[in-house]
C-alpha cells in the first residue's frame, strides 16, 4: 500500500518561505510513470493544484504560482519537498501530496494545515 505524509511547521509568517516535505512509502518516486504532487485547499475553497515532480525528475509548476514555488526530491530518503516563497495570508490553505497515476490522484496522503499569520 502507498502512503504519503505531509510534514510541515503549521504557522508561517508573511514574506517567509513555507517548506512541506511529503515522505513515500510503498512506492519509489523514481517509479514510472507516476507524478508526485502538492495541491492545496484553502479554506471554504475547492483545491488548488500546486505543481508536481515526475518520475524523471522533471517538475511543472502552476502558471499562478511558478514565481515563487519550487518543487524538489531526495531519492535517497524518498521524499519530495515543496518551496512556497514570500508567503500572505492566502496562502493559508491545508496542503496535500497526492500521487498521480495516469490522469487521476490515486493515493493522498492526510494533509497538513499551514496557516500564514503574524
Amino acid at each position: 500500500q502507498v502512503q504519503l505524509q505531509e510534514s510541515c511547521p503549521g504557522l508561517v509568517k508573511p514574506s517567509q518561505t513555507l517548506s512541506l516535505i511529503c515522505t513515500v512509502s510503498g512506492s519509489s518516486i523514481t517509479t514510472n510513470p507516476y507524478q508526485w504532487s502538492w495541491v492545496r485547499q484553502p479554506p471554504g475553497k475547492g483545491l488548488e493544484w500546486i505543481g508536481y515532480v515526475q518520475f524523471s525528475g522533471d517538475t511543472y509548476i502552476s502558471p499562478s504560482l511558478k514565481s515563487r514555488t519550487s518543487i524538489s526530491r531526495d531519492t535517497a530518503k524518498n521524499e519530495f519537498t515543496l518551496q512556497l516563497r514570500s508567503v500572505t495570508p492566502e496562502d493559508t490553505a491545508v496542503y496535500y501530496c497526492p500521487r498521480v497515476s495516469r490522469t487521476s490522484y490515486d493515493y493522498w496522503g492526510r494533509g497538513t494545515q499551514v496557516t500564514v499569520s503574524s
